[in-house]
């Protein structure tokens, strides 16, 4: 199947990353081995992208590709066995405050209120700014997801859509440079789901933060990503291919996000690129589920 847009391979740059001379996140060359008793198993072989500044990049493949790996070693909680990752020229040896991720599980400390659970992430980060400032940017940041009135609320009091909500709150709070999301929405129902997908749009428009988002979803990556990644089946994943999403335009802020959803989805060019990335997945890539 004929790709509707630009088609790049893994080996060829993207008109972006050519803009300067030194991207900023890197994935070079990275494949990750892991020892096993039937001898090594390799997860991800030879992965290479460009990310640039402010860039919203989703990443799409089946179960076992290694997104979770790749995007692992760019929060610093997993390294590569050959190759290296770098951010702003300099190799990522650890988690850091400049790049937070978001989970799907929430990973909130069910004891703790929304205020809190964002706070202690302030106050990690920030230890030596005034009191009043650290309590200032919690309340900015609950008020920015929605969540104003919801402060003082524990997680089990509160909707999945609700503790979502104050995950992307916390992560943003500290100001990362690259915000990291692990299938955020893919435990949400329907409706909820397209809410929390606008929300993260106005405010990934509002603050231009470098995401990278994993997803099994043709559609969110559609809607929000100016970059689909496709990754290869594991073992010895690769990047397959990455299409080009041009409907950053629309998306921009002109009109409404709901009204930016549907027009995006009355475009031809949506179902001309839906298709293409479902042919790669379930068709060139599709698992064989026989034996």
């Amino acid at each position: 199947m004929q790709n509707p847009r630009l088609r790049f391979h893994e080996s060829t740059p993207s008109a972006s990353a050519i803009k300067s001379s030194r991207p900023f996140l890197e994935i070079k060359d990275v494949t990750k081995v892991y020892p096993t008793k039937k001898g090594p198993f390799t997860v991800l072989d030879g992965v290479n992208l460009n990310v640039e500044q402010g860039e919203f990049i989703c990443v799409i493949g089946h179960s076992g590709c290694g997104k979770s790996t790749l995007l692992n070693m760019v929060s610093g909680f997993n390294f590569p066995t050959s190759g290296e990752v770098l951010l702003e020229g300099q190799p990522i040896t650890k988690p850091g405050p400049d790049r937070m991720v978001v989970f799907q599980n929430y990973a909130l400390l069910p004891w703790r209120t929304a205020f809190e659970n964002i706070y202690l992430a302030v106050n990690a980060v920030y230890p030596d700014k005034p009191e009043l400032e650290k309590r200032a940017i919690v309340r900015e940041h609950l008020a920015m997801v929605g969540l104003a009135d919801a402060m003082e609320k524990k997680p089990l009091q509160m909707s999945g859509g609700m503790r979502q909500r104050v995950s992307i709150a916390r992560a943003l709070a500290i100001r990362p440079k690259v915000l990291i999301l692990d299938e955020p929405f893919g435990a949400l129902d329907a409706i909820t789901k397209e809410e929390l997908q606008e929300e993260l749009l106005k405010i990934w428009g509002e603050n231009r933060c470098t995401v990278l988002m994993i997803t099994h979803d043709i559609d969110e990556a559609l809607f929000l990503a100016d970059k689909l990644v496709m990754m290869t089946n594991g073992p010895n994943a690769k990047i397959g291919e990455v299409l080009e999403i041009p409907f950053s335009q629309v998306r921009a802020g002109e009109v409404p996000l709901q009204e930016a959803r549907t027009r995006i989805m009355e475009d031809p060019e949506y179902y001309k690129l839906r298709n293409y990335a479902l042919d790669f997945l379930f068709n060139r890539f599709a698992h064989d589920d026989v034996g």
